[in-house]
């Protein structure tokens, strides 16, 4: 008998890795291609003739359809069982790849990739839940440290495969790379995964979808263009309008309904309301901060996508191999520790960079960068594990979604942030900078007799001569404003990560999760129907 409970103790104990892989592909796809897509956009302008206005719908129409259909992820994986919404979510992923690929017009591709995100907005948060529902929690740490990897190492490796493909191969091949890839992927997923218990419940939250597609829609779109449209003009302001109210009567009706899609009674939950808390924070900062370096690699250094991918790929491989070691940490001493050392690295690092110039050698990016990954490393995943380890197992879905919408909407909030941060700093430094520039001194001399030279023996005139010499003054001036103006940003960025940390000393390290599922994950709640045999 104690023989025979050793044993089953230990299955309980033992992570089913070949579901974790499937689980770590799937969601590395999808992340993967809300980066790879960014290098070949304007290849895609020259082959379907439009501006890039309109082919910004390609990444924009991708990142509202993501926030719409995440916060229902919860749902239909309870009501439907999870292995069969991840399946006919990664079968989306797949087609949308193919149709994308094949697309012949703006439009066409448009219309593709919202299908395609149809299937990756819920690969994500289904991932998550599967992963808690199916190891044990005594190890969720180590697990979730090596899920992580696919949330780090993606956005890095996006612009390096994408650009190589681009420029020396298709640009239609960074699409169908999905096929092969998601087709094996979807056998595995058919033959390791099992079927959840099903949660149906008897009340359907239409006005939560309809609250939740409008109320995110519109904050998303508001987020992406306000920037480009200004924060005050009538479009935005009347997109944040209706954003805002949707999402008032969102709250309202959700804390009101006995089954909502977004259960935002689980932030009554301290611990799991702080680490939401605190990876907004972490995403507002980490994430803007990871979309300045390629403005200014490629815009400021004038270097490629692919060098800009070469350059900022350490930091992911320090993400990557820092993660599987937090996890390890978080469960045999909790998060707190862990999380605190990560973000001092992480706030320090993101301090230094604000310091990046003209001047500064590509091997000393890379370096801080990569500092800065393994910070990141250390702290992103605990922030979510400890938060996710006392939520009830039949809520895991639910919190999935929610976690991941705080996630999504504040990552496109802090771009949207920085960017306008980074465009008012550098008119700023613009004027200030104009002003200080001596047309009158030696340096200024020397650089008009200079071009006075060269536009004689071109056989210019010298009107010509002094107009180019104020075209490269005015173009030096404009760099400089640019580099101090993502510096202004990497200081807020680090102020946000700054923020975090402070907060981060009111987590408590809560090691074991709520009830029996300490130590097996096959719990079902009151109203579950039994678990259906794996298909």
């Amino acid at each position: 008998m104690t023989s025979s409970t050793s044993v089953n103790l230990a299955d309980a104990e033992r992570v089913n890795w070949s579901v974790i892989i499937v689980l770590i592909i799937a969601a590395f796809m999808a992340i993967l291609d809300s980066s790879i897509v960014n290098v070949a956009l304007p290849k895609m302008m020259a082959v379907f003739g439009v501006s890039t206005k309109k082919a910004e719908w390609i990444l924009t129409g991708y990142m509202l359809t993501l926030g719409v259909v995440m916060p229902l992820s919860g749902y239909l994986g309870d009501t439907f069982g999870y292995k069969r919404i991840f399946i006919m979510a990664l079968s989306l992923f797949i087609l949308g790849s193919v149709l994308c690929g094949m697309s012949w017009s703006i439009n066409s591709m448009v219309a593709a990739r919202v299908i395609q995100a149809l299937g990756g907005g819920l690969l994500q948060p289904i991932s998550m839940a599967m992963i808690f529902k199916d190891c044990p929690r005594s190890k969720i740490g180590m697990v979730l440290g090596v899920w992580g990897i696919s949330a780090m190492a993606a956005p890095a490796i996006g612009p390096t495969l994408g650009g190589y493909l681009v420029e020396y191969a298709n640009w239609r091949l960074i699409f169908y790379i999905n096929l092969p890839i998601g087709i094996i992927n979807l056998f595995l997923a058919a033959a390791n995964l099992k079927e959840t218990a099903l949660v149906r419940g008897k009340h359907f939250d239409l006005l939560g979808v309809i609250f939740s597609t409008v109320g995110f829609l519109c904050l998303l779109m508001a987020l992406s263009e306000g920037a480009g449209e200004g924060w005050t003009s009538p479009y935005i302001v009347t997109l944040l309008t209706i954003a805002i109210t949707s999402l008032v009567a969102l709250a309202i009706n959700e804390l009101r309904h006995p089954e909502p899609i977004l259960d935002l009674r689980l932030f009554k939950n301290f611990l799991f309301a702080l680490s939401n808390i605190i990876g907004a924070i972490l995403a507002i900062g980490l994430f803007g901060a990871i979309f300045l370096m390629p403005i200014l690699i490629q815009n400021v250094l004038g270097q490629t996508a692919m060098k800009s991918g070469l350059l900022t790929f350490p930091a992911a491989v320090a993400s990557g191999l820092m993660m599987p070691v937090s996890g390890k940490i978080f469960d045999k001493y909790g998060a707190r520790g862990i999380v605190i050392i990560g973000l001092v690295i992480t706030t320090w690092t993101t301090y230094i960079m604000s310091g990046f110039n003209l001047i500064t050698p590509f091997a000393a990016i890379t370096f801080w960068m990569a500092i800065r990954g393994a910070g990141m490393g250390l702290c992103m995943m605990p922030v979510t594990t400890v938060g996710m380890n006392t939520v009830p197992p039949h809520l895991v879905g639910k919190a999935s979604a929610l976690s991941n919408v705080v996630r999504q909407v504040s990552a496109s909030f802090g771009i949207a942030i920085l960017t306008t941060i980074m465009q008012k700093r550098e008119v700023f430094h613009f004027a200030n900078l104009a002003q200080s520039v001596n047309m009158n001194g030696n340096e200024a001399y020397a650089l008009q007799t200079a071009l006075q030279d060269m536009a004689i023996h071109q056989g210019l005139s010298y009107g010509t001569a002094q107009g180019v010499g104020l075209g490269l003054v005015a173009q030096r001036v404009t760099l400089l404003s640019m580099v101090n103006a993502i510096g202004d940003c990497f200081i807020v960025a680090a102020g946000m990560c700054l923020l975090a940390l402070i907060l981060c000393f009111w987590l408590k390290d809560k090691k074991k999760p709520v009830g029996p599922a300490a130590s097996s994950p096959a719990i079902k709640a009151p109203d579950a129907k039994p678990a259906l045999k794996t298909q």
